[in-house]
């Protein structure tokens, strides 16, 4: 076996040994009956759940969800939770620590132990208590520290009852199941990271006219079900929709109802103080969105949305964007007006106290160093303590910048604002779930080893269809520690068993990984008629080159979808087509339009009659792309009518065409020959990074193979991360033996997986040697923007080389020397010049 394939076979066989184990764990759902455990379903349906009459609404909320949830897994009416236990039986009780009268009279008489849980953000224990109240024979306690943590503690349960996050959102059903016991003994968790959340933007035309649709606009019955995502993700923490929306000010019911399930709401990376950015256009009075000449009006009118979070007792619970930056997330001035950003911030902090009545450090606070404003930071921008600041990635996945090492730990902490979708150039990329979750696993990893501890937000688009890198982002944040390689490598088999059950669970996980890797190739935006080569023409055969081997990449998926869902019970069909069947279609379907348009030129220049053959192949997948978006909108009785409305064919720039354009094609008339395809051998130079002859740890650092992230079967990377720099000499390396064909000058060159220099040291650095030879160091030094950066996004991949020296024919030995964490190689290879 070699060292690469027995990293990966370790790290799924890791998850698949602990659930072998069966009912053994404290407080597991278990299908069989367990000794002092509790019946949450038996023969007379689910167990009643109690919360108490005065409990917060978040918790009360949370604890009917939790009934309904038992009651459609029992297969049973709903009811109602209970204010006070039931006369006899078993019962399950949800309550806030130090809130709840049932819960604390059990802490009093010692039936129920809290020892550690006080004071815990957002944590919660369920304990199986024998005999809790006069009747009850045993009941299953959920606790909360605080109200969400009780809130979690009930969604937890849920979960692992078999009720999906995604149950309303993706259409999952919920399987049924006669006979639920859960285990004795006492369960607790925590999240890692404190402010968990999504940003829903670019949201129209798809999230704002599916919205208008189904509810009459982003109005208070639309945000019911995103609070309800993001807490049953066990999120706490959300962005709004903005462009053209404002969540108070649309409709005032939502921001209460927020705070009533425990939502804390903010305001984008660019909506200082509460504030949409479409207010301004609203309350602006006409002014400019400029401090140096309009500051008292900017002032009255950031003071207004203080003045609003503050529209009940004690004030809405919120995290306040502070900050500027120009009208519509531009740079606010050309250069670094570092002085005048503290002058807004000092200013914007005094509106704080003034309006909340309370130290500004009592009202959280965050500061988004996005795009240019990370220059003032980099150039020694004060912030307040207590003020979070959040780095950004580039807005393609790579983090741009991390506390140093050594960095002085501050009060308010840092966070990481990420990007699962975006407009911008090079271009946008909106329609379709491009992300692998292995990427967002190795930039978050490294995020939580540097510190970036406070803040995990993502912008999620239209929340469809990035369903599961948005489960997978929550997840993670929820406690990134538990992610270990192992947890990521079985993650979406995890995540396929919950929608679909463990039956063909392994397939639709690999189906789900292998689109996202042909997906993140070259996000669907990107491609077009020229983005691969074709290769030869005869007059009988045509090769179809690498266009014509990633078309066969998608047929094949294609095929395998096919395959799966012939499996997939009718209930699970409209989910399967969501999460499963559509962005495979979709995107395979797009690859054969480019590729169709790509022949159709190549031979229509010739003059070549077999053009008129692909030009009709063209037209055809043009009207297939229209007729999925129209399928996907009839989908589970029309609920995601206008979800599919995203342009995604025709862009001339950056920015989206208006509608979807049919790309030019040409008829040269006369009788159309036969296609015949032939097959070239393909050859790429080198061999994936993960096949690895041998590996040499040290300084507690060991290169490891990544599962599938990348363009093949997996990258390399040196864990743990946010480890300071290494030398050779410390020796953290990996060897491959390699042949050279002709004895020569020879180079080496890596196919990275594009990341960024978040330390600002002038490039992410890598070792090379090859042989006994001396080690040089190879500096992949992308800049957001840059030539070589936008090559590095649109390909997905930097390539790096060096050259080193003559070499003769035969057996060699290459070495990769770790310098740099952050440093992830996707291939390797020796060549002769």
């Amino acid at each position: 076996m070699t060292a690469w394939y027995a990293l990966a076979a370790a790290a799924l066989a890791a998850p698949a040994a602990a659930q072998a184990q069966g009912c053994g764990e404290a407080v597991e759902v278990c299908d069989r009956a367990v000794a002092n455990g509790v019946a949450l379903i038996g023969r007379n349906g689910a167990v009643p759940v109690v919360v108490d009459a005065a409990v917060d609404p978040a918790v009360r909320h949370a604890a009917a969800a939790l009934a309904g949830d038992l009651a459609a897994v029992a297969g049973r009416p709903v009811r109602a939770p209970l204010a006070a236990p039931p006369a006899s039986g078993e019962a399950v009780v949800v309550g806030e620590l130090g809130r709840s009268v049932l819960l604390d009279g059990l802490v009093r008489s010692g039936k129920l132990s809290v020892a550690g849980l006080a004071g815990t953000w957002e944590g919660f224990r369920q304990a199986v208590v024998d005999r809790p109240f006069p009747g009850v024979t045993r009941a299953l306690v959920i606790v909360g520290a605080d109200r969400r943590g009780a809130a979690f503690g009930a969604y937890d349960l849920s979960e692992r009852i078999g009720v999906s996050p995604w149950r309303w959102w993706a259409d999952v059903p919920v399987a049924r199941r006669g006979r639920l016991w859960v285990t004795p003994g006492v369960r607790a968790d925590a999240p890692k990271v404190k402010y968990r959340g999504f940003f829903i933007n670019d949201e129209d035309p798809a999230f704002g006219t599916w919205a208008k649709r189904r509810f009459g606009g982003v109005n208070a019955a639309a945000y019911t079900h995103v609070f309800d995502l993001l807490l049953r993700l066990r999120g706490n923490y959300l962005w709004p929709a903005m462009w053209g929306k404002a969540i108070a000010d649309d409709d005032p019911k939502a921001q209460a109802l927020a705070d009533a399930r425990g939502v804390v709401l903010g305001t984008s990376h660019h909506e200082p103080m509460t504030r949409a950015h479409v207010e301004w256009e609203r309350y602006g009075r006409g002014g400019k969105w400029d401090y140096r000449t309009n500051a008292p009006v900017l002032r009255d009118f950031w003071a207004g949305g203080i003045r609003r979070m503050m529209g009940k007792p004690g004030g809405y619970e919120s995290l306040v964007t502070v900050g500027m930056r120009g009208d519509g997330d531009e740079p606010m001035t050309e250069g670094t007006a570092t002085d005048l950003l503290e002058r807004i911030v000092a200013d914007q902090r005094a509106i704080i106290a003034r309006e909340t009545g309370r130290p500004a450090a009592d009202t959280p606070q965050m500061w988004a160093l996005y795009k240019e404003v990370q220059d003032y930071y980099d150039k020694g921008m004060k912030v307040p303590d207590d003020v979070t600041l959040l780095f950004s990635d580039d807005n393609w996945g790579q983090i741009r910048r991390l506390p140093a090492g050594g960095a002085l730990p501050r009060r308010g902490g840092y966070g990481v604002y990420y990007h699962f979708d975006y407009v911008g150039g090079p271009r946008n990329y909106k329609w379709l779930n491009t992300v692998q979750v292995e990427k967002t696993w190795q930039q978050m990893d490294l995020a939580w080893a540097r510190g970036a501890r406070t803040i995990w937000m993502v912008n999620v688009g239209d929340i469809k269809p990035v369903e599961y890198p948005l489960d997978f982002f929550m997840r993670m944040a929820w406690d990134p520690e538990r992610m270990t390689p192992a947890a990521l490598a079985d993650d979406p088999r995890r995540w396929a068993a919950a929608a679909f059950g463990a039956r063909d669970a392994a397939g639709i996980g690999a189906l789900v990984s292998d689109y996202a890797r042909l997906a993140a190739r070259r996000k669907p935006e990107l491609v077009d008629p020229d983005s691969f080569a074709l290769g030869a023409v005869t007059a009988t055969t045509l090769d179809g080159g690498a266009w014509g081997r990633a078309v066969a990449e998608w047929d094949a998926l294609d095929a395998r979808v096919a395959r799966v869902k012939a499996r997939v019970p009718a209930e699970a069909r409209d989910a399967f087509f969501q999460l499963v069947e559509h962005p495979v279609v979709a995107l395979g379907t797009l690859y054969r339009l480019h590729y169709a348009v790509a022949w159709n030129r190549r031979l229509a220049a010739a003059g070549d009659a077999r053009a008129d053959a692909f030009a009709t192949r063209a037209e055809a997948a043009f009207a297939r792309d229209r007729a999925l978006a129209e399928q996907y909108h009839l989908v589970a009785g029309g609920k995601w009518d206008g979800m599919m409305l995203q342009t995604h064919i025709g862009y001339t720039g950056w920015q989206q065409p208006d509608r979807d354009v049919m790309p030019a094609v040409t008829r040269v008339g006369g009788k159309v020959p036969p296609v015949h395809f032939v097959a070239a051998p393909f050859a790429e130079a080198g061999m994936e990074a993960i096949r690895f002859t041998r590996a040499v740890a040290g300084k507690g650092l060991a290169w490891q193979a990544i599962p599938r992230l990348g363009h093949g079967a997996g990258a390399l990377a040196a864990l743990p991360q946010g480890r300071p720099s290494t030398a050779a000499a410390d020796g953290v390396r990996v060897e491959y033996d390699l042949s050279l064909a002709r004895a020569g000058e020879a180079r080496v060159r890596l196919t990275m997986v594009p990341t960024i220099d978040t330390r600002a040291a002038g490039g992410v650095r890598i070792g090379v040697s090859v042989d006994d030879g001396p080690v040089r160091t190879l500096v992949m030094d992308l800049k957001p923007d840059a030539p070589d950066w936008t090559r590095a996004v649109t390909d997905n991949a930097a390539v790096v080389e060096t050259r080193v020296g003559r070499l003769a024919a035969g057996r060699h030995t290459v070495k990769l020397w770790r310098i740099d964490d952050n440093a992830v190689v996707q291939r390797v290879a020796l060549m002769g010049d």
